[in-house]
C-alpha cells in the first residue's frame, strides 16, 4: 500500500532529491561563474560578442520554460509526471555540458557559431531536467514543514556541488595544462559532466511523486498562463526573481575578472594545494551551507517572508561593502565574501519552498493546480533575469575597455569592480523591496494545505 501523502519523507529520499541539484550545478554553476570569462580568456571571443550571445541564449532558455512545464504537466506515466525525465535528460544533460566546453581550433567565426549551437543545446536539455526536478517538490509530500525541509536538502545539494568545484576546478585545470589551455577545460568537463548525469539518475531511482493535480483538470496552455496572472503571490515572487537572477548573472559573470584583474590573484598556491581564487570560490559555498542550517529557525521565529526580506537586505549592504574594501587585501574580502554567502545560505531555500506555497494557494483559491507551469514561470523569469546579467557582463567589459590577458586599464578595473560591487546590491536591495507586497503568511499556508487534504480526501 503507497503511503500516506501526508507522510514524513525519509532521509534517503530527501538527500536523494537533494543531490539532483548537485548534479544540476556540476554543469550549470561551471557554466554561471566561468563560461563568459571561458569564451573571452580561453577561446579568444570578442566580449561584445559574447555578451549578446549569453542573452540570445538565455532568452531562448527563458521562452522554453513555460512551454517546458506545460508539456509535463501533460505526461501521464508510471513514474509520475516529472521523474521520468530525470531518466530521459540525464545523459544528454552531461554529454552536451562536455560538449560546451571542448574547445575546438576554429576560425574565430567558427568558434562563435559553435558556442551559439553548444549553448543554446546545453540550455535545453537544463530546462527539460531542471523544470520538471523543480516541480517535483511540489508532488513528493503536501506537508509544508517537509516541502521546506526538503527545500534545504536541495540547496545543501547545490551548495556542495559548488564547494566541490571551488576545491576541484583549478587543481584539475592546472594538471591538465592550465587555465587558458581548451584541452584543460574539456578533460575537466569530462569528469563533472559523468559526475552530473550519475547523480540525476540516482535522484530518479530514490524519489517518488505522491500529489496529483484535480481529475477535473482539463485546459489548455494559455488558460494555464492566464491562471498564473491571478496568482498574485506567485507574481510577486517572479518579480522579485527576476530581480536577484539579474544580480546573480552580473555577479557571477564577473567574480573572475573581478579575482583576476582588480584582487591580482596569482596562480601560486596559497594554502594545502589551492591558490586564493580556489579558497574565494571554496570557501563561498561552505558558507553558504552553513547559512542553510538558519533557515528552518529563521522561518519559525519569524516566517518565510520577514526572513527572507531582512536576509536580502542585509546581503546588499555586504556586496555594496566590496566597493569600500581592497581588493587587494586578501583575508579583508576573504571574511566579508564568508559573511555574504552565510546571510545569503537560507534565501534559495526559503524561495523555493515558498513556490510550493504558492502552488496550494493557486489549486485552494481557484481549483486548479499547475505545477510544473508554475515552477517554469519561476525558472522562465529567473533566466530573463540571468540573460538581462549575463548581457550586462559582457556589454558593460567592452564598455569599460576590457581587454583580456592583459593590466587592465584604472576605468577597466573601476567598471569591473562596480560590476561585482555597487550595481548589484542596488540590485539586491530593490528586489527586497517588492517583496514586501507578498503578504501569504505561514499560518495561511498551514491552513490552506489543511483544507486541500481535506478536498483530496473527500474525492
Amino acid at each position: 500500500m503507497p503511503r500516506s501523502i501526508s507522510s514524513k519523507l525519509s532521509i534517503k529520499e530527501k538527500v536523494g532529491y537533494g543531490l539532483g541539484d548537485t548534479a544540476s550545478n556540476f554543469v550549470f554553476h561551471i557554466v554561471n561563474a566561468f563560461l563568459i570569462t571561458y569564451y573571452t580568456d580561453v577561446m579568444g571571443l570578442n566580449p561584445l560578442a559574447v555578451g549578446t550571445l549569453y542573452a540570445v541564449a538565455r532568452i531562448w532558455d527563458a521562452i522554453s520554460d513555460p512551454l517546458m512545464g506545460g508539456l509535463a504537466d501533460r505526461t501521464q506515466t508510471r513514474f509520475g509526471k516529472y521523474r521520468p525525465y530525470l531518466l530521459w535528460i540525464a545523459l544528454p544533460y552531461g554529454l552536451i555540458g562536455f560538449l560546451a566546453f571542448l574547445g575546438p581550433d576554429f576560425s574565430p567565426t567558427g568558434k562563435l557559431i559553435y558556442a551559439y549551437i553548444t549553448y543554446i543545446a546545453l540550455m535545453t536539455v537544463y530546462t527539460a531536467i531542471n523544470v520538471p526536478y523543480s516541480a517535483m517538490m511540489g508532488t513528493i509530500t503536501s506537508e509544508p514543514s517537509e516541502r521546506a525541509s526538503l527545500s534545504n536538502f536541495r540547496f545543501a545539494g547545490a551548495f556542495s556541488a559548488q564547494v566541490i568545484i571551488g576545491l576541484a576546478l583549478f587543481p584539475m585545470l592546472k594538471e591538465f595544462g592550465g587555465r587558458d589551455d581548451p584541452g584543460a577545460w574539456r578533460n575537466t568537463m569530462v569528469v563533472f559532466s559523468l559526475l552530473a548525469t550519475f547523480l540525476f539518475l540516482y535522484t530518479f531511482a530514490t524519489t517518488r511523486e505522491r500529489i496529483a493535480p484535480p481529475k477535473e483538470q482539463r485546459q489548455g496552455l494559455a488558460a494555464d498562463l492566464r491562471f498564473l496572472g491571478k496568482n498574485r503571490p506567485l507574481v510577486v515572487m517572479l518579480i522579485v526573481a527576476f530581480i536577484t537572477l539579474t544580480f546573480s548573472g552580473l555577479r557571477w559573470g564577473i567574480t573572475y575578472p573581478y579575482l583576476k584583474y582588480v584582487a591580482n590573484f596569482s596562480g601560486e598556491t596559497y594554502f594545502w594545494y589551492l591558490d586564493r581564487v580556489s579558497i574565494f570560490y571554496a570557501t563561498a559555498p561552505i558558507a553558504l551551507v552553513i547559512g542553510l542550517l538558519m533557515t528552518k529557525p529563521l522561518i519559525r521565529r519569524f516566517g518565510k517572508r520577514n526572513s527572507l526580506i531582512g536576509l536580502t537586505m542585509v546581503n546588499a549592504l555586504s556586496v555594496i561593502a566590496f566597493y569600500f574594501v581592497p581588493a587587494t587585501h586578501f583575508e579583508q574580502i576573504f571574511w566579508l565574501n564568508i559573511f555574504s554567502a552565510f546571510v545569503a545560505g537560507p534565501m534559495p531555500a526559503i524561495v523555493w519552498a515558498i513556490y510550493t506555497d504558492v502552488v496550494d494557494y493557486g489549486e485552494w483559491k481557484f481549483g486548479q493546480r499547475s505545477t510544473a507551469l508554475t515552477f517554469a514561470a519561476a525558472m522562465f523569469v529567473q533566466k530573463a533575469g540571468l540573460a538581462l546579467g549575463g548581457w550586462s557582463v559582457g556589454v558593460l567589459l567592452a564598455y569599460f575597455g576590457y581587454v583580456a590577458n592583459v593590466t587592465q586599464s584604472e576605468q577597466s578595473a573601476h567598471g569591473i569592480l562596480l560590476m561585482f560591487s555597487l550595481i548589484p546590491g542596488l540590485l539586491t536591495i530593490l528586489s527586497g523591496i517588492v517583496l514586501f507586497w507578498y503578504q501569504l503568511s505561514d499560518d495561511e499556508v498551514e491552513k490552506i494545505a489543511v483544507d486541500l487534504r481535506e478536498r483530496r480526501a473527500e474525492v
